[in-house]
């Protein structure tokens, strides 16, 4: 069954280069970074970087994707019994082509907005789509390659219906808490997986389909 998303009201603006590079007969565009991006500063040396509704005409985009990719239901073992991931997956490498240019150009302007460089551009692209209330992730940090050792950024566009993303200091603390989808963006950066957890929590709320794609440096997960 076809996921049922009510699109935002401030998610149909749209330009006539979106409409060309789409496609796909869907209008989508990036807005400006710059000044519009609110930088949250964490403890232990980590900050988030917040951009409302940054990719305009996004349910037209999460359209696309939740028709065009291969999605996978991944299966993990918990103690004696192997249980399913709750969410489907996608990711897409570095040398792949990507399932939209609206993620290739949001990869690109992220780059160029960082000032970033080898290792530390946006290079792979991870996609979870949580079709409702009961699809989640439990916390983690991407600690796997150079971000156990090192800053790096990930950066976090949602589209879809809004779903909490929750942070937590990694050994406890106050949860900060945002409220994401619509094309907004939220960018991880500094020491942010390595001293921060971060999850997206089950919720008995009637809550639309998500799809959150990160954006991690190379050897990142």
């Amino acid at each position: 069954m076809a996921p049922v998303l009510q699109a935002s009201l401030f998610d149909s603006v749209f330009d006539a280069a979106g409409e060309q590079e789409a496609g796909v007969g869907t209008h989508w565009a990036l807005g400006p970074l710059g000044a519009t991006v609110e930088r949250v500063p964490l403890a232990h040396g980590a900050w988030l970087d917040v951009r409302p509704g940054w990719l305009q005409g996004s349910a037209g985009v999460f359209d696309s994707l939740v028709s065009g990719v291969t999605w996978r239901a991944d299966e993990r073992q918990m103690y004696d019994r192997v249980v399913a991931v709750p969410r489907l997956l996608s990711w897409f490498g570095e040398h792949q082509a990507w399932p939209h240019p609206a993620l290739v150009a949001a990869r690109d302007a992220l780059d160029t907005h960082y000032g970033l460089a080898a290792p530390d551009r946006f290079a792979t692209a991870g996609l979870c789509w949580y079709r409702d209330g009961r699809d989640s992730v439990a916390w983690h940090g991407d600690r796997i390659g150079r971000s156990r050792h090192h800053d790096v950024m990930v950066a976090i566009l949602s589209l879809g219906a809004p779903r909490t993303l929750a942070l937590r200091p990694a050994g406890g603390g106050a949860t900060h808490r945002f409220q994401l989808g619509h094309g907004d963006l939220l960018v991880m950066g500094g020491s942010c997986q390595r001293t921060w957890d971060h999850c997206v929590p089950k919720t008995t709320r009637a809550v639309g389909p998500r799809i959150s794609v990160q954006l991690r440096p190379r050897g990142v997960a």
